[in-house]
């Protein structure tokens, strides 16, 4: 190790910048963010030394740097200069900050580069409340010396607090409901009972494991068991914690599965067990996927839930496929529908979705082809209308076939009659057309 990293306190005392230009005013920033009274100089003097903690140099001019690297180091200053680590008595790491969170990336000087694309990366794995939840533990951590006398339960109450349900709902910006969890889990800690659980409703966006949120990838790696839709693929419950516990629930057209409050009370019995449950939903939890039915049934049991959304089919199939569900120039509204609305009672809202500029976007619409065809054309929809169709969007084997509205029963055929046959999407409107097919072997165009 080439340098020792050390955090030092600069509160109120006074640090000393030589210099002027960018570089000198990124290093009187930094030393201000750190709350330091900041004096200013263009060339060094002796008065400028006088109760100073630390010096940065920045003058742009070597002769002029060593000089003052010179003088600042006869006060036994430590000193960094601006771009030359060989006169520095420390270096100025790439830093994340986060509030009372503070992750510095050195690489000794050699490579300011690569320590910023380090910082980078780091940074998009660190939760953006990641230091609400270090003000959290210190406001707890009084209580919890003098309340959990067992060296081993109190660093399990810590552990719990940064990993388990309490940190999450505090990243999530509930800070009341995780100060709840957190007092029952310090009960629970001080006499060595069964701490909370928590659920977290989780989108898992349309198929593409890469496409998870930040969120979702670390509550997979969290979780005690994970309730998951029949349609969420393999490769997504593979970025899963090894040792959690997968448990399909999802519901199918044609197949046996679970009913909704068979899965409402296998969440509520879970979390009561002190479970971190994950129920992970294909798309998002909120665009046809009941999630609101969820939410509800925990909240009335008094537990604690958060909900992390996804990308939701259409957003996800459309830029598979490169159909813009907007267009300047051609479509300037979309509408989710559900395909089952088509097959179900009649409803006035069909001739407002056939409009000139309006992309509709047809969710679980591929075994109801026929009668989303007879909506739309009764609407008013000109049976030329270009319409899409993606079977599998997102995923190794999406397929798409593109043609006309008169015809989408047809096409439809194709991805309905196979026994392997994956949820599918439609789009209908002039937005349609633009679908690239040239990438997909299995297409059929029309």
């Amino acid at each position: 190790m080439k340098h020792l990293p050390l955090f030092f306190d600069l509160a109120g005392r006074t640090v000393l910048v030589v210099g002027q230009g960018a570089a000198a005013e990124r290093r009187a920033a930094l030393a201000r963010s750190a709350g330091a009274v900041v004096r200013r100089a263009e060339a060094i003097a002796p008065a400028h030394l006088a109760g100073a903690t630390a010096a940065f140099v920045a003058t742009g001019d070597t002769e002029s740097d060593r000089t003052a690297v010179a003088a600042i180091r006869s006060a036994r200053l430590p000193v960094n200069v601006a771009d030359c680590p060989a006169l520095s008595d420390f270096i100025v790491p790439a830093i994340i900050d986060r509030d009372e969170v503070v992750v510095a990336v050195s690489t000794a000087g050699t490579s300011p580069t690569l320590a910023t694309e380090l910082r980078a990366r780091i940074e998009a794995l660190l939760p953006e409340r990641v230091g609400a939840l270090a003000r959290l533990a210190a406001s707890f951590r009084t209580q919890a010396n003098a309340l959990i006398g067992d060296p081993a339960r109190r660093r399990a109450f810590w552990r719990r607090l940064v990993a388990g349900p309490a940190g999450r709902l505090m990243l999530s910006g509930d800070e009341a409901g995780a100060r709840r969890l957190l007092l029952g889990d310090l009960e629970a800690a001080r006499h060595a009972g069964r701490p909370s659980g928590i659920a977290h409703i989780v989108g898992a966006g349309p198929g593409d494991p890469d496409l998870l949120t930040l969120r979702a990838a670390q509550l997979l790696q969290e979780a005690d068991v994970i309730l998951h839709d029949d349609l969420v693929p393999p490769a997504i419950l593979g970025r899963a914690r090894r040792d959690a516990e997968l448990v399909c629930v999802g519901k199918r057209k044609g197949r046996a599965s679970w009913a909704q409050k068979e899965i409402e009370a296998e969440m509520i019995r879970r979390v009561r067990a002190g479970e971190i449950v994950v129920r992970l939903k294909a798309g998002d939890p909120f665009v046809f996927g009941r999630g609101g039915e969820e939410i509800e049934a925990l909240r009335a049991a008094g537990l604690p839930v958060s909900v992390v959304p996804g990308i939701t089919a259409a957003l996800g199939v459309a830029a598979s496929v490169g159909i813009p569900l907007t267009h300047r120039r051609i479509a300037s509204a979309v509408t989710f529908v559900s395909g089952h609305a088509a097959a179900g009672a009649r409803t006035s809202a069909w001739p407002t979705l056939v409009a000139q500029g309006h992309t509709v976007a047809v969710y679980m619409g591929a075994t109801e082809a026929v009668s989303v065809r007879d909506r739309l054309l009764d609407a008013g929809a000109s049976p030329s209308t270009p319409v899409a169709i993606v079977e599998n969007g997102t995923r190794p084997d999406e397929r798409v076939s593109v043609g006309r509205l008169s015809d989408l029963a047809r096409l439809a055929v194709s991805h309905t009659s196979r026994g392997d046959a994956g949820p599918s999407l439609i789009i209908v409107g002039e937005v349609a057309a633009f679908a690239d097919v040239r990438q997909q072997p299995l297409a059929q165009v029309s």
